[in-house]
């Protein structure tokens, strides 16, 4: 996610949760952690898979002692790092696939690191920041790369770094957002953009887009360029993803809010405004200056037609990408889509921000597996629910409910505000909070296991938590001014993601045991010196079953983050619980966006926003050069499966 993190301030009611201060006050141990939450949740994990009795023992016993058992990794864990380039481990090198500028297409000029280029030449050009991303086979040596292009930093943008602002900046700002899809090619083991593909795209903050579902022409998405509220314009701040087996390219739109602005003096913010933090003053975009359409006050209506996941066929680059309103409005972090064994499609959805929720939506119709074509509408109805995560007074594990958020049920009625279920889509955090769903430490990627018996999702970090009223401590949000983070799995009950209820458990604590040697700070067992992290973002599990984490965390290096380095991407096996760090990035970024070649030989990684806020980085290229967000490709010497 950006830095552009606003309105951490909710206004939730006070849950009705355990007490866990006694808890936090008695020091729990990291090894009481392991017994108490991490053997339960991993006899149901292991459970799931068919693992028999008497090896749920034995790796429960491996687990808890901190020994390396693991038999899906099969690399040497690089040390923590605070240098500006990208370390792999031994056999395995990295290059550079594509960076921020690149041209897409031949007549497209190069970048300019002047920072004084038109802003057509964005246009066709990869945009900034990429963050979450899906590959999409075409041959054995071709594929397409569908990649978030999440925000922009002004400091590099620029020349005057958003000092003097002008109309025609705004608009390179804006074509610096969006979605950028590329065709790839593998030419003697390596792989290179195809400039000029006839499925090269950039879609950007002014791309038109259909408004789909239950708030299609409803009132609240109808402005005065868009009367009948059907057709909205562009995407931006472009988070995480997902894809379907249809082969579309799901992008959530996460910190929209941050481009709402206005300088009329008398603007009132309501209620819901606040809640998602839209006011008059912006995340410093300064778009509402030279762009009426994100003037506050004079279209209010606007960010209803922001916040949602859109989809995106990339295949097709006439094709026009479609919201789906369904899955609700939200500060959306990624969509992890699975297929029931029912047939009907399940997709989970973190709302990322201090105090916010986990969703899932459940599509209406089922899959037709013989005729892709026909599942092109699933996402446009289904039903909405929120998770509360229950626990027992000192257990980090327990059970859960999906509460459903339809108009009429659970409270969602127009005495309580809800006039219909256009407006309980487009106000879900309200309708959350309606219905009494448990508030979270971040909620950011979810990840089905291959196995499709649990689900992981990271919680990065809550600085509120435990100190307001409206974020109590809880089991799945155990501590106080969390700052490390956690990942949180859950198993739906017989396997049936369309199950109302779940068994819980804190698969992770990330932490310092070096800081913190004793208590929930120092993270779970098999934290230690050696793997330390904070803030997991990003979350993959390959077709093997490991666990790939992702860090956009604090890079001082010191203090509480003291030996943890860059930020960094690790490898963890959920039968174990080990945890190895296998990339470390270069200064001053994060590392977000992960992709397999189909064989599992390739790692697609981005590198995003290097040298933020003029920290002293040069990557990718070195010397003086500008920093600029990549997109990595990681491979391993012998040509063998990545982690493996």
């Amino acid at each position: 996610m950006s830095r552009f993190e606003t309105q951490d301030d909710q206004n939730h009611p006070v849950e009705t949760t355990p007490d866990f201060t006694r808890m936090i006050d008695r020091a729990m141990s990291r090894r009481q952690f392991m017994v108490a939450s991490s053997v339960a949740g991993l006899g149901a994990f292991v459970a799931a898979a068919g693992v028999t009795s008497g090896a749920m023992k034995a790796v429960a016993s491996e687990t808890i002692s901190g020994k390396s058992t693991s038999k899906k990794m099969g690399f040497k864990a690089v040390p923590a790092s605070t240098a500006d380039r990208i370390i792999v481990p031994e056999g395995y090198r990295s290059q550079v696939l594509v960076s921020w500028g690149d041209p897409l297409f031949a007549d497209a000029p190069a970048f300019d690191a002047s920072g004084n280029a038109h802003s057509e030449t964005q246009l066709r050009q990869f945009g900034d920041n990429n963050d979450g991303m899906s590959l999409f086979p075409l041959a054995d040596d071709r594929a397409l790369l569908a990649i978030n292009n999440e925000y922009t930093n002004y400091e590099y943008l620029f020349s005057h770094q958003g000092k003097l602002m002008t109309a025609d900046d705004v608009k390179k700002a804006q074509a610096a957002h969006g979605v950028s899809v590329l065709e790839i090619k593998r030419t003697d083991g390596s792989w290179q953009l195809v400039q000029n593909s006839r499925y090269n795209r950039r879609i950007t903050a002014n791309t038109p887009m259909e408004i789909t579902g239950p708030v299609s022409g409803h009132p609240l998405v109808q402005t005065e360029m868009d009367p009948e509220g059907k057709v909205a314009l562009g995407t931006f701040n472009n988070c995480a993803n997902g894809e379907t087996p249809w082969g579309t390219y799901l992008t959530c739109e996460e910190n929209f809010n941050g481009y709402f602005g206005t300088e009329q003096s008398d603007f009132v913010q309501s209620a819901d405004q606040k809640r998602y933090g839209i006011g008059a003053r912006d995340a410093g975009y300064q778009w509402h200056r030279f762009d009426s359409r994100f003037d506050l006050a004079r279209h209010p209506q606007e960010p209803h037609r922001f916040g949602w996941v859109v989809e995106i066929d990339p295949m097709d680059p006439t094709s026009t990408p479609k919201k789906r309103t369904a899955l609700g409005r939200f500060k959306h972090e990624n969509a992890a889509l699975t297929v029931n064994a029912d047939g009907h499609v399940v997709v989970y959805l973190g709302d990322d921000q201090r105090g916010e929720h986990l969703y899932k939506f459940v599509s209406k119709g089922k899959i037709d597996k013989t005729n892709p074509g026909a599942n092109r509408d699933l996402l446009e109805q289904g039903t909405l629910y929120v998770a509360r995560f229950d626990s027992q007074s000192d257990q980090l594990n327990g059970q859960g409910e999906w509460l459903e958020l339809t108009h009429g049920k659970n409270g969602l009625t127009q005495a309580n505000g809800f006039a219909d279920q256009a407006e309980v889509l487009t106000f879900a955090r309200r309708a959350a909070t309606q219905v009494g769903a448990t508030t979270m430490d971040r909620p950011e990627w979810v990840a089905v296991h291959p196995s499709g018996k649990s689900v992981c999702c990271t919680l990065t970090n809550n600085k509120h938590r435990g100190t307001k009223d409206n974020q109590p401590l809880d089991g799945v949000n155990p501590r106080a001014k969390n700052h490390y983070g956690q990942i949180v799995r859950w198993h739906p009950s017989g396997g049936d993601h369309r199950s109302a209820t779940f068994d819980w458990d804190l698969y992770l604590l990330a932490g310092n045991p070096v800081v913190h040697p004793d208590g929930l700070y120092g993270g779970s067992d098999h934290i230690n010196a050696d793997n330390m992290f904070n803030s997991p973002d990003g979350l993959g599990f390959d077709a093997d079953g490991r666990l790939w984490i992702q860090t956009d965390g604090k890079y001082s290096n010191a203090g509480d983050f003291a030996g943890m380095g860059n930020n960094q991407m690790l490898c963890s096996d959920p039968e174990t619980g080990e945890v190895r760090r296998f990339l470390t990035g270069p200064i001053a970024c994060e590392i977000t966006g992960l992709a397999f070649s189909p064989d599992y030989r390739t790692l697609f990684v981005g590198v995003q926003h290097p040298g933020e806020e003029l920290s002293p980085s040069h990557f990718p290229a070195g010397g003086d050069s500008k920093p600029r967000s990549s997109v990595m490709v990681i491979t391993r010497d012998d040509g063998g499966v990545i982690g493996a």
